[in-house]
């Protein structure tokens, strides 16, 4: 995407903003005075991980310092989500979270120097805060405790076997989509040559918007299934929720590469819209399966 044409999208970046940013505000601040009151060592650990998560993104170059903020009140607010008594930190959304983190930060790194003379390397200054919220605020809004109670009151949630943890299935597919798209993009310019474009198929230059590669491709699904695995086992989650989030966050990949040969390159979505709506894509997709189970087993 052309300079001007990024700068005549910037609105997009902040309304991805905009729609994060104040919900993620008041949700700490009603969580936050809810577990102080009831259980401080709750919301203590959680304010304090969380930050210091933030600060650990901001040392290592993986955001500037109004990404970790925003990253660390996301994950305070996926963890407040997730909390339970009695209260082990790695048994909330902190894990996955973390795991995004790490595979992100990683495949980032791995391969900068053919990046650079690609044109593709990320800025060295890491993600900005709308970044991060495109890539893990739909996560947050499927989690607020509004989110949770509209799907606990639907029939399908109802099985005892899923629920409670099947109401942080959507959000964890958003965050499987969030480390599969990094890691294909990433590992895609590493380990293979010429992408396809995924509407034609044809031979295109890495880095270009809904180009895809097969080894890219194998690494992000398998990112998706190791953030998935760490999400089901801090939140005992079984099965279905590995199963469920996993194929959310695989299709949310595809999704994601069909907006960018179409959408994003015809200069009506610039990335931050795109990775928004790739994370959406993959909760909605993460839902209608768990209705289509649930649904099936009464």
């Amino acid at each position: 995407m052309s300079h001007v044409n990024s700068l005549r999208l910037a609105w997009q970046s902040k309304l991805v903003l905009l729609l994060v940013l104040p919900a993620v505000g008041a949700d700490l601040f009603l969580e936050g005075n809810w577990w102080f009151a009831h259980q401080a060592p709750v919301a203590f650990w959680t304010l304090a991980l969380s930050a210091l998560l933030g600060l650990l993104a901001w040392r290592v170059r993986s955001a500037t310092p109004g990404a970790a903020v925003t990253g660390a009140g996301i994950t305070a607010s996926l963890m407040f989500s997730t909390a339970t008594t009695p209260y082990p930190p790695w048994r909330t959304a902190l894990t996955p979270v973390l795991t995004v983190l790490v595979l992100t930060s990683l495949a980032t790194r791995l391969g900068r120097r053919r990046k650079e003379q690609l044109g593709t390397a990320e800025d060295r200054k890491g993600r900005r805060s709308s970044q991060v919220a495109a890539n893990l605020g739909v996560a947050t809004l499927f989690s607020f405790g509004v989110a949770q109670s509209w799907q606990l009151d639907q029939s399908w949630l109802g099985l005892a076997n899923m629920a409670p943890t099947a109401v942080f299935i959507a959000g964890l597919a958003a965050l499987c989509e969030a480390a599969a798209d990094t890691i294909s993009s990433e590992m895609g310019q590493v380990l293979s040559g010429r992408p396809r474009m995924i509407t034609t198929l044809r031979l295109v230059s890495a880095g270009i918007d809904g180009a895809i590669s097969v080894p890219g491709t194998l690494a992000g699904m398998i990112a998706a299934a190791i953030v998935a695995a760490s999400g089901t086992l801090a939140l005992n989650g079984g099965a279905p929720m590995f199963a469920l989030s996993c194929s959310g966050g695989i299709f949310g990949l595809f999704f994601d590469s069909l907006l960018g040969a179409t959408l994003e390159r015809m200069g009506w979505l610039n990335n931050d819209a795109v990775n928004f709506l790739a994370t959406l894509s993959s909760a909605a997709f993460a839902l209608v399966l768990l209705s289509l189970l649930g649904h099936g087993a009464h």
